[in-house]
C-alpha cells in the first residue's frame, strides 16, 4: 500500500507542473480564441460584410484556434500530437472527399456574400427559377416566387449559370407589342401611343420612350411601345398601359386584330 501511495505522488509530483501548463495553456488559449473571433468580428461589421457570413467565418476562426489549443495543451502533457494531426488529416480528408458537393456549395455562398451579384430582396433568375431573394445562407439560396412558392437552390447551381438580378438598376424600359389591323390608320395609332405614355406620370423623359412600326405581320401591323420607368413601377404602369392602350383604341375605333386565316373553297363539277 505504501509502495502505491509512493507512485502516486511520484506521478503527481512528475505531472502536476505539466498539468497546470496544460490548463493554463487551455484558458489562456480560450481566452485568445473569443479575443480573435471577436476581433475578427469587429473588423468584418466595420467592412460591412453579409452577417451570414460573419456568423460563419466567426465560429469557423473559433474552431479552429480551440483544434490548435487543445494539441498544444496535449503535446504539454505528453500526448504524441503527430499521431493526432495524422489522425485528423485522414478524417478531414475523408470528410471533403464525402463532402465535395457540400463543400463546393459552401465555396459557392461565400462567392456570392463577397460578390453580391444580388441581395436579399432582389428579384433574380438563377439556375431556371425566378423569384424574389428571401436568404442567402452558405449552402444554398432561398428564393420566394410570385404565389409565395419556396425554392431552394444550392449555391453552386446559382454561380453555375447566368443570374438575371431584375432590382439591380434603378430604371428598366418596358417592352410591349401592339397590333392593328392593316386598314387602320397607322399615324393615328402611333399619336394615341404618344399620347399614352406622355400622360403617365410614371413614365420618364429620359431616355425617350421609343414607339414605332416595327414589323408587318402576318395580320397585324405591330407597334413597339418601349417606355423607361423606375424599377420599382415596372409592373404597375405595364398593366396600366395595355389596359389604357386597348380601351382608347377601342374608343377610336382602331381594331386590334387576332391570328386569322383566309380560306377559300372550290366547288369541281363531277365529269
Amino acid at each position: 500500500m505504501e509502495n502505491f501511495a509512493d507512485t502516486v505522488t511520484l506521478w503527481v509530483s512528475m505531472y502536476a507542473v505539466k498539468l497546470v501548463v496544460a490548463l493554463a495553456i487551455f484558458i489562456i488559449g480560450k481566452w485568445l480564441a473569443k479575443w480573435v473571433t471577436a476581433l475578427i468580428d469587429k473588423a468584418m461589421r466595420k467592412a460591412t460584410v453579409e452577417e451570414t457570413l460573419i456568423k460563419f467565418l466567426t465560429k469557423l476562426t473559433y474552431y479552429i484556434l480551440m483544434v490548435v489549443v487543445l494539441i498544444t495543451a496535449a503535446g504539454q502533457l505528453g500526448i504524441k500530437t503527430t499521431s493526432l494531426l495524422t489522425i485528423l488529416a485522414a478524417g478531414g480528408l475523408a470528410v471533403g472527399l464525402a463532402l465535395k458537393d457540400s463543400l463546393s456549395n459552401f465555396a459557392s455562398g461565400v462567392m456570392i456574400i463577397l460578390f453580391r451579384p444580388f441581395k436579399v430582396g432582389d428579384f433574380i433568375t438563377a439556375a431556371g427559377s425566378s423569384g424574389s431573394v428571401r436568404r442567402i445562407d452558405i449552402f444554398n439560396t432561398v428564393l420566394m416566387t410570385g404565389d409565395n412558392q419556396r425554392i431552394i437552390i444550392p449555391n453552386s447551381a446559382v454561380t453555375g449559370g447566368a443570374i438575371t438580378n431584375v432590382n439591380s438598376e434603378e430604371t428598366r424600359r418596358i417592352d410591349l407589342v401592339m397590333g392593328i389591323g392593316y386598314d387602320d390608320d397607322i399615324r393615328e395609332a402611333k399619336a394615341i401611343l404618344q399620347e399614352i405614355v406622355k400622360g403617365d406620370s410614371r413614365i420618364l423623359d429620359a431616355p425617350a420612350p421609343t414607339i414605332a412600326v416595327a414589323e408587318l405581320a402576318d395580320s397585324s401591323v405591330n407597334f413597339v411601345v418601349r417606355p423607361w420607368v423606375k424599377t420599382a413601377d415596372y409592373w404597375a404602369v405595364r398593366f396600366d398601359l395595355t389596359e389604357k392602350i386597348k380601351l382608347t383604341f377601342d374608343e377610336k375605333g382602331i381594331s386590334i386584330p387576332y391570328p386569322q386565316q383566309d380560306v377559300h373553297m372550290y366547288q369541281e363539277n363531277a365529269a
